[in-house]
């Protein structure tokens, strides 16, 4: 079953509701598809065609979809299982007993004037506690840093409202957090019918610098899959232990350091990588990540390793700087940005007046390749504007 919410339904997506028939919400995203032939459901007819299998898997593409989930499915296992991982402070709560040195500490958005910096463990991360898409969210070195984040939230707080709902995106609360250092790895997975997490893509995150927390480039490939695959299951077992988690989609973000010790930055529920970024592993090796998780399907990953040795592929997130003028906007050359990528795979246009973004850029390289594609994290995108 699938409830669609803006701000984006991938085309993969909807081609997959269509050929499957998968009972999926009527509302004004599913209706506005140009796609035919969806199966659609009414409020009313899609709860009770919940009530038939309760243990039936449900996907949304967007979190703007936990509204309706605690409205309409209030008597499901659902918005439990939502809150266990969307509110980030409750979720390093839970996991506070397996790591009791790690510091984070949740405030109010008004007494964030109040904290001192001199008393947190540099280098920290300040972000809300509730919140996608790296919204809200700096990195903070020095006590000058925490200065300059915290006025730059109080800016943007009255504009990122107005972007996103509450349930998606909560600016009242914020939490304060030790950085967990190394490589930043995303993972598009789900728990199963037994309970058991399969993992469906992992997704390296390439950053410009220490400072950068921006969603710009991620990348996957066979090697990192093997090389990760069983620790992130393990981890997975221990972040849903206890909480009866089944036939649940996840995003989550892991960080692993030098030492092979991993950190979960946050997990993200009843969805995989936000917009079409989960669409990945459908462009590198051939998975349809909607229809495995609805299906209960396993990758086979040792034919796929046998196919895929030496590729690397990746998603560039075509973002438009917060300094520019939105208004000024009248184009984007997309030939131009598109030239970037030596094997382009799918271009996806994204409508720059509603959101930061203009373009998603899937793409091929080899993993001689991995320098051409870091540099892209420091390519100045605003040249691709039409002003």
């Amino acid at each position: 079953m699938f409830i669609l919410e803006k701000p984006y339904v991938s085309d993969i997506l909807a081609e997959s509701l269509s050929k499957n028939q998968y009972p999926t919400l009527k509302n004004d995203t599913a209706l506005a598809l140009s796609q035919a032939g969806i199966n659609l459901l009414s409020d009313a007819e899609f709860v009770a065609e919940y009530k038939k299998n309760p243990a039936q898997p449900v996907y949304s593409n967007s979190e703007n979809a936990i509204s309706w989930i605690d409205e309409h499915l209030d008597f499901s296992p659902l918005p439990k299982a939502i809150r266990l991982f969307k509110d980030k402070a409750e979720f390093r709560r839970k996991l506070s007993a397996a790591n009791p040195d790690f510091f984070f500490q949740e405030v109010l958005f008004e007494n964030l004037d109040t904290i001192d910096p001199s008393e947190l463990p540099l280098p920290c991360v300040l972000k809300p506690a509730v919140g996608f898409f790296s919204l809200g969210v700096h990195m903070i070195e020095s006590v000058e840093g925490w200065h300059k984040a915290v006025q730059t939230v109080q800016n943007d707080v009255e504009k990122i409202q107005k972007m996103y709902p509450a349930k998606v995106l909560e600016v009242d609360r914020f939490i304060i957090e030790q950085c967990i250092e190394g490589e930043e790895f995303a993972v598009d997975a789900y728990y199963d019918k037994d309970g058991e997490p399969v993992i469906l893509n992992i997704l390296g995150h390439i950053f410009a610098s220490s400072e950068d927390v921006s969603d710009r480039v991620y990348y996957t490939s066979v090697d990192v899959i093997q090389k990760y695959r069983e620790k992130f299951i393990e981890a997975l077992k221990a972040a849903g232990k206890g909480s009866g988690l089944k036939n649940f989609p996840l995003h989550a973000e892991i960080r692993v350091d030098k030492d092979g010790n991993l950190g979960f930055i946050e997990v993200n529920p009843m969805r995989f990588a936000g917009w079409c970024v989960t669409d990945l592993a459908y462009y590198a090796y051939g998975i349809n990540n909607y229809e495995a998780f609805m299906s209960g399907s396993h990758p086979d990953w040792d034919k796929i390793y046998e196919e895929h040795k030496n590729k690397v592929y990746a998603m560039i997130l075509g973002e438009i700087d917060g300094s520019v003028d939105f208004t000024k906007i009248r184009d984007v050359d997309y030939d131009s940005f598109k030239s970037l990528f030596k094997k382009p795979l799918a271009l996806r246009r994204i409508d720059y007046n509603k959101h930061p973004v203009f373009a998603f850029m899937f793409a091929e390289y080899t993993k001689d390749e991995m320098s051409e594609l870091k540099k892209i994290t420091t390519v100045d995108f605003n040249k691709y504007l039409i002003v």
